[in-house]
């Protein structure tokens, strides 16, 4: 899933490896979806993107924007992106492919469910690209600590950690992914109510957003997630599916795996006491 340090890390290989690249042709719907959303007409993004060179691309929380010249081309959610030298090893299976004129490509494939957004620069209207796009992320400054203890403070203390960090595009891009190792790194348990927490302890989970979510970006994004090119991230996670059933780093009590609020969450039951 693409969440805040995919969108980081893709968004950097964009510009190295695709600034500059002329589009020859545009496939879209060759493998339909009934979980693909796109804006628009897709039908149209051959007219659309043809022969439009790609000038730019931005990191939008979780979400991914390509700039063709006056055209903008977003990725979200559980897009999987994939560049490719030649035309060897391009998915069967695709909800979207930019061939360019120098044979390279570039495919978007969806497993569960995605996004893709194409329209004229300014005119994007969907409600996640413009929260992802208003909202400060959390490697940037303007995310600070006074600003996460409004949004903690305005939320409804009953919500749980997980359904706090992760719904309601509190903080966009903060997918339930990373708020695992978020979480172990504030020590607190995903169930664990708002109310609960102290100042001190809220103070405790700030720093591990931004810390954790620094890390994760600057270590080329998660081991559980793939970049541009098909290669694991760095960042090894520590609560994850990778690690479910392994010892806890930190105690070394069995790390437990749990489905909560519509997704599996992992967590060390020692060092996050609910």
């Amino acid at each position: 899933m693409i969440e805040i340090p995919e969108a980081f890390i893709l968004a950097a290989q964009t510009e190295q490896s695709l600034i500059g690249k002329q589009v020859s042709t545009v496939i879209t719907l060759h493998s339909p979806h009934k979980f693909a959303w796109f804006s628009g007409d897709p039908q149209r993004y051959k007219e659309y993107l043809s022969g439009k060179v790609i000038t730019g691309s931005e990191a939008r929380a979780g979400q991914l924007e390509i700039i063709l010249e006056n055209y903008s081309l977003v990725f979200s959610d559980g897009v999987n992106l994939r560049f490719h030298p030649d035309d060897t090893g391009i998915p069967e299976k695709h909800q979207l492919l930019v061939k360019f004129q120098d044979k390279t490509a570039l495919s978007a494939s969806i497993a569960m469910y995605g996004g893709i957004l194409c329209s004229p620069i300014g005119n994007i209207d969907n409600p996640y690209y413009l929260a992802a796009r208003n909202k400060p992320s959390p490697l940037t400054s303007t995310f600070n600590l006074p600003y996460f203890t409004t949004l903690f403070r305005t939320a409804s203390q009953k919500l749980s950690l997980k359904a706090f960090l992760a719904t309601e595009q509190r903080i966009p891009g903060l997918g339930n992914g990373v708020l695992q190792d978020i979480l172990f790194h504030a020590g607190d348990h995903p169930k664990r109510k708002l109310a609960d927490l102290g100042e001190s302890e809220i103070q405790k989970l700030f720093q591990a957003i931004k810390t954790t979510l620094s890390d994760m970006a600057e270590s080329g994004g998660r081991d559980t997630e793939n970049d541009l090119f098909g290669k694991p991230g760095r960042y090894i996670t520590q609560m994850s599916k990778n690690t479910v059933g392994k010892p806890c780093p930190n105690c070394g009590q069995t790390i437990q795996k749990e489905a909560y609020l519509g997704g599996s969450i992992y967590y060390c039951s020692s060092c996050q006491k609910l």
